[in-house]
């Protein structure tokens, strides 16, 4: 049986990234308390034994207190780098011509190696080359086997191996690398309950992943190419989730049109009932300072009215000096933004028209007679997770409150949209499910004597997909014995 611990009084989900800065159980344990409901291990850094040292410490936090822990490996995908220069690096001028080829000797100011025969083949004129994060941009104008020819149009210095980003073309690549594979493996493995797919450009790159993960762990896709966003609605559909992952989108476009494509891949992924997380530099500045600028907490803010399911912190709780502040940031901007009294109708302006199915009539009946009779909580009994995951949909003003009897379940729903899951055992009949409602909302201290619950559970009992009940409930004076 859990430990009755109450819910984060905020409906929006905190991702916590671990790394150099958060690495003990001790400063893992302070993120949770700070605010943090997931933690992210990033798959780019650090060995087998660091990251099985990290998921570790994890789960032994979620013995300690008692509450299921979701944890989050991200995939590094592949990453695109130009070759070694003779002298380390060179300055590129202005309007000077430069050769990318695959000569893989030591480049100069006239030509550098460029070790992806995939992308020399696919160039055009026209294209562009972004280097070092956008620092450097080459734009095509010829090309030939195995080379290109370009012209410099924002100038600078450009040093060995660093990152190539091609935003005008689909790559011809696989999302998943060989190391990729290796630590899907690894990850699979040690229990993760989230795999972050990166580089996808296409609904058959998340197909290839889903092939390999199964049922073993949820599936989340990074948006960080354009060429995803010319196929976004296929992505989500393949995906359990979506990530809005602004680091590389906003190298690949231009920072203008970031906010729109952001605000675009929330409403999508929210139309189609799938959670989504908002990513990349959103307490930045907090990695060195203990406040973030007004700007940052206009940002984190704007993604929460803008309804997403949860917000993530990178380098801030990752390397930066202040990572349980950051956390704790996030949490207070959280609380701020969710006591507006217009949240509510803002947080609902994406539209979420129900599918012509049971299971999402009865979720949005739950919506209407939580708001009518002002339940205190919305109760769902879930094995799979999908009527967890349909009601989260709904946006509902109060805390749902998730049971399941598998442990798996209970993991994957902490980047749920407020989800408070309890892993616990199953019910097997209707009345077995309203005494167990009532007693855990109790104890995890959402509902109180007098109050309402919704409580929504599919009949027969055990049998997954099968959402078709919505029950009001009243808690009696005596339920307080019953705990």
């Amino acid at each position: 049986m859990s430990v009755a611990r109450p819910p984060r009084a905020r409906h929006i989900r905190v991702l916590a990234t671990l790394g150099p800065a958060s690495n003990t159980p001790e400063r893992i344990r302070a993120l949770y308390e700070a605010g943090a409901d997931a933690f992210r291990i990033n798959m780019s850094h650090g060995d087998e034994a660091a990251r099985g040292a990290l998921i570790a410490a994890v789960r032994g936090l979620e013995g300690e207190i008692g509450r299921p822990m979701t944890i989050l490996a991200d995939l590094q995908g592949p990453k695109l780098r130009v070759g070694s220069f003779a002298e380390g690096k060179v300055m590129l001028a202005a309007g000077t011509p430069f050769r990318l080829d695959s000569d893989p000797a030591p480049g100069d100011a006239r030509r550098a190696h460029l070790p992806h025969p995939e992308i020399l083949a696919v160039l055009r004129p026209g294209h562009r080359l972004l280097l070092d994060d956008g620092k450097v941009v080459l734009s095509v104008t010829d090309h030939g086997p195995g080379f290109v020819e370009t012209q410099v149009t924002v100038p600078g210095v450009l040093s060995n191996n660093k990152g190539l980003n091609v935003p005008d073309v689909v790559v011809p690549m696989a999302a998943l690398t060989e190391k990729d594979r290796r630590d899907l493996a690894f990850a699979l493995d040690a229990g993760v309950d989230w795999i972050a797919l990166s580089f996808v450009q296409r609904p058959e790159d998340v197909a290839e992943a889903r092939k390999l993960i199964g049922t073993r762990a949820s599936l989340l896709s990074k948006i960080e190419k354009p060429a995803a966003l010319m196929s976004l609605d296929g992505i989500i559909e393949l995906s359990d989730a979506v990530m809005v992952a602004r680091g590389d989108l906003g190298v690949e476009l231009p920072p203008q049109s970031v906010p729109r494509a952001q605000k675009r891949i929330v409403a999508a992924a929210r139309a189609a009932g799938k959670p989504v997380v908002v990513a990349t530099q959103m307490l930045e500045s907090m990695i060195q300072s203990p406040s973030p600028t007004r700007a940052e907490v206009s940002d984190v803010a704007n993604a929460i009215y803008d309804g997403a399911d949860a917000v993530m912190l990178s380098a801030e709780s990752a390397a930066g000096q202040w990572p349980v502040e950051a956390v704790a940031m996030m949490d207070a901007i959280a609380r701020e933004v969710e006591a507006d009294p217009l949240f509510t109708k803002r947080v609902n302006f994406v539209e979420t028209r129900p599918e012509p199915t049971t299971a999402d009539a009865m979720c949005e009946a739950a919506r209407e007679i939580q708001a009518i009779v002002g339940a205190k909580a919305v109760v769902c009994f879930t094995t799979s997770g999908s009527t967890a995951r349909r009601v989260s949909r709904e946006r509902i003003p109060a805390p749902l409150l998730v049971l399941t009897p598998k442990l798996a379940t209970a993991r994957r729903a902490g980047i749920l949209w407020g989800s408070h899951a309890v892993h616990t055992r199953d019910v097997h009949d209707f009345e077995e499910m309203v005494g167990k409602s009532k007693r855990m909302a109790l104890r995890h201290g959402l509902a109180a004597a007098g109050d309402r619950l919704v409580l929504m559970a599919g009949v027969p009992f055990g049998v997954p997909g099968s959402t078709n009940v919505v029950h009001v409930v009243r808690l009696a004076g005596d339920e307080l014995d019953k705990r």
